[in-house]
């Protein structure tokens, strides 16, 4: 793939006056950074499709059609969707805790550290589909910075593609929602932070870039980004690679 194709904007990002273009460098001024968890800071892939796999060949489940519909998914609503005949409680208490202390599997993903690290304290978030008991057990594992604001599905109603956690996450930040960036590997996050009021940059590292078109642009990874302090606020650039 080209430095240009990397770099080629969705044609939602040409009406955002907020966002500069230019042949080198795509720039996104914001104040806050809300980050989906799996597969955007941690990659956990391994570990999940692992566990859903076992659940799903003990269930006589499909377990390609069950992983295609977990991933970015709260595991509630993934058992209500694929298992309506089961108790959804008694299922998700059982995988939960299947996952909760699970290290194999489980590893940051390149240039994770370096980013938030270099952002300023209160200014970024974590909205995951993961209950906060794996959430934080998998950010310890990778020695990872649990932030301030971390909204998880067990403190939220609603799951993606609805917006409630990214919209608590701003609300927590005190930021209003069209000065976040949301940072998301999955289309049912997107949609979440679409619905909120938010911009995207979708990271390829789940689903192909087919599937990320919602986004304002997307990235083939992490390593991507680079974080600028652009005081009173923040800049992520996408740089041209090879050029």
């Amino acid at each position: 793939m080209s430095a240009q194709t990397c770099l080629q904007p969705n044609r939602t990002l040409t009406r955002n006056p907020t966002i500069s273009n230019t042949s080198d460098v795509l720039s996104f001024p914001c104040r806050a950074i809300l980050f989906d968890l799996d597969g955007v800071l941690v990659d956990s892939a391994e570990c999940v499709e692992r566990t859903w796999r076992n659940w799903a060949n003990n269930h006589r489940l499909n377990p390609e059609q069950v992983i295609a519909f977990a991933h970015g998914r709260r595991t509630i609503e993934t058992v209500r969707l694929v298992a309506p005949g089961l108790n959804a409680e008694a299922e998700v208490a059982e995988l939960e805790a299947g996952e909760a202390m699970k290290t194999d599997g489980i590893y940051e993903i390149e240039s994770a550290r370096d980013l938030i690290e270099r952002l300023p304290a209160g200014r970024w978030a974590v909205v995951t589909s993961g209950i906060r008991a794996v959430a934080e057990f998998r950010l310890r594992h990778t020695r990872l910075q649990v932030p301030s604001v971390m909204i998880c599905a067990d403190e939220i109603v609603r799951g993606k593609p609805d917006p409630e956690g990214y919209l608590v996450a701003a609300e927590r930040l005190n930021e209003a929602p069209a000065d976040c960036i949301v940072i998301e590997d999955a289309p049912l996050g997107i949609a979440a932070a679409r619905a909120a009021g938010m911009r995207v940059i979708a990271i390829a590292s789940t689903y192909p870039r087919e599937q990320l078109t919602r986004a304002d642009v997307v990235v083939e990874r992490l390593s991507d980004l680079n974080v600028v302090r652009d005081e009173p606020g923040i800049r992520i650039e996408i740089a041209a690679r090879g050029r």
